[in-house]
């Protein structure tokens, strides 16, 4: 019988022969997971032998994440704005960049918004991060993936936000009615240009929803949509506030300016021009 320590060694080594990112951490997770026990109380128990009916719950989860396969889809959960999410290949992995994108619309707010649109929600990571910060907030969010849907319905019903937050598919501004306005419009659209997923990791590229990655050969055809029609349904003092691509910069703006929206591109932690804000020119 192999213990904790032995299996923990030979996974971190198959994953870096197979470049697998973070191998010694993702072996942690997958070993724990596995186990249905905490990754630091691995560290307390280190020579405990496994049965081979544990090592059989590992094994597939081991080779699954060997493929590239995201850690996440593999558990089957990820941790977001401090709320557990299920995630799995309906939708994308919720990133870094999308939780200090809440973080920057938080600090950016002096009221707490009343209404706010989430436009392309995925797993609805922004709908809720936002729902657990402004619990008075009226929240719409809106996909055009069916898949997507579906696995934001299970998130609000796991975290008990079904009646805070209306999930609608529809496609960008279609299902919004004509006299609806919103405090906060917020995004995580597809950016990605053609040539950077090409050449983007496996995980990405084998894995996720080409649909919410890829927005045509300059990564701007759905950014182009949400600043045409945010105009029409922000309030006079309303925020719109996307995660972008970091080359996108000089195209927002002049697009923004074209709209009628006065905007500000935001670094993100690693000082790339990550996300963009936009308000009415007269708020």
């Amino acid at each position: 019988m192999y213990t904790v320590r032995e299996i923990k060694e030979r996974t971190e080594t198959f994953f870096s022969q197979k470049n697998v990112p973070n191998a010694k951490l993702d072996t942690d997770i997958l070993i724990a997971h596995s186990l249905g026990m905490k990754r630091l109380d691995l560290y307390l128990d280190m020579e405990r032998p496994l049965t081979e009916q544990q090592l059989d719950v590992l094994r597939p989860l081991v080779k699954r994440r060997a493929t590239r396969e995201p850690l996440q889809y593999i558990i089957g959960s990820t941790d977001f704005y401090g709320l557990t999410l299920k995630v799995d290949s309906r939708a994308l992995v919720p990133r870094q960049e999308t939780e200090e994108l809440v973080d920057r619309i938080v600090t950016r707010l002096s009221e707490a918004p009343k209404r706010i649109l989430d436009l392309g929600t995925g797993s609805g990571a922004i709908a809720f991060a936002l729902a657990s910060k402004y619990p008075e907030a009226c929240i719409t969010a809106i996909d055009s993936s069916t898949g997507a849907i579906a696995l934001a319905l299970e998130n609000a019903t796991t975290l008990d936000f079904v009646d805070r937050v209306r999930i609608i598919e529809g496609n960008w501004w279609s299902p919004i009615a004509d006299d609806e306005s919103f405090d906060l419009i917020v995004s995580n659209p597809p950016y990605l240009t053609e040539a950077e997923m090409r050449s983007a990791e496996p995980e990405v590229v084998d894995y996720e929803p080409q649909e919410a990655l890829v927005a045509g050969h300059d990564g701007l055809n759905d950014l182009r949509i949400l600043l045409e029609g945010a105009p029409k349904y922000l309030c006079a003092t309303g925020l719109l506030a996307m995660e972008t691509g970091i080359a996108q910069s000089e195209s927002l703006t002049a697009m923004a300016a074209i709209a009628g929206l006065t905007c500000e591109c935001i670094e993100d932690l690693n000082e790339r021009p990550r996300f963009f804000f936009a308000t009415p020119k007269h708020a």
